[in-house]
């Protein structure tokens, strides 16, 4: 099977030569949940942000469905299937919840069976497809943006901190929902969630960022039985004697 996603030795970051995200190898097939975790600043967003052509790549390679993406062209990206959820959600906060999936829904004639696919999803917005974006809760708006997003039949959904600024209660709701997405429709999901054992729950594979290297990936109910490496793969799993903090080497775990 064809990979939905593949990324080989790929280079992220703002500066040219100074990457914030160094060699990173991931491959996600359709249907499969990857979550990508790490600790703050460790270039989960960079690397999506990339992945998303938002920003150039400083090296490496893109593929979609065995097709190669061009680098820092986001329209390409979009053409080609990537579709960023990003942290901000990025909402048109002055229209409506119904004004912004039209918008985002490229078959115009069959709009109302668009809206009604991504409604089942989310059966908590139907009532409130005349309420404006800005006025709805953070959970609600969260459900609209990954609902734009749908709307746009994504091979892979991108998805960054998909928990930002959200109870609890509300994560352990949507998270399964990307599970169903994965399953229902063959969407590749690359997840960035700071909530690890709920990642852990609805993805098939995880992969651990520590300053911008992979220093972790495997199975994900083999990383949810063992918290013990991702708490090495968060804090570092070696110090040298002196105290300071040395990066352990890439493990994978199947």
């Amino acid at each position: 099977m064809t990979a939905a996603l593949r990324c080989e030795g790929l280079q992220a970051g703002y500066a040219k030569g100074r990457p914030c995200v160094r060699d990173l190898d991931l491959e996600v097939r359709p249907g499969e949940v990857l979550a990508l975790l790490g600790p703050n600043g460790a270039g989960k967003t960079t690397a999506l942000l990339t992945l998303a052509g938002l920003l150039p790549s400083l090296g490496g390679t893109v593929e979609v469905s065995g097709t190669a993406v061009k680098s820092g062209h986001a329209r390409a990206a979009s053409r080609a299937g990537l579709v960023l959820v990003p942290d901000n959600r990025e909402l048109f906060t002055t229209l409506t919840v119904e004004e912004n999936l039209r918008l985002a829904v490229r078959a115009r004639r069959q709009w109302t069976s668009e809206r009604d696919a991504i409604l089942d999803y989310f059966p908590g917005l139907r009532d409130r497809l005349q309420v404006q974006a800005g006025a709805l809760s953070g959970g609600e708006q969260q459900m609209l943006a990954i609902g734009r997003a749908l709307a746009q039949h994504p091979t892979v959904l991108l998805i960054d901190e998909l928990s930002m600024g959200l109870a609890p209660v509300i994560v352990e709701r949507l998270l399964p929902v990307m599970r169903q997405v994965a399953d229902t429709t063959e969407t590749a999901v690359v997840l960035v969630e700071q909530h690890v054992h709920l990642a852990l729950e609805v993805a098939d594979t995880a992969l651990v960022l520590r300053h911008g290297v992979n220093v972790l990936e495997g199975d994900s109910r083999t990383l949810s039985a063992t918290p013990e490496l991702i708490e090495q793969a968060y804090l570092g799993a070696h110090h040298n004697g002196g105290g300071s903090e040395t990066m352990a080497p890439a493990e994978s775990v199947q």
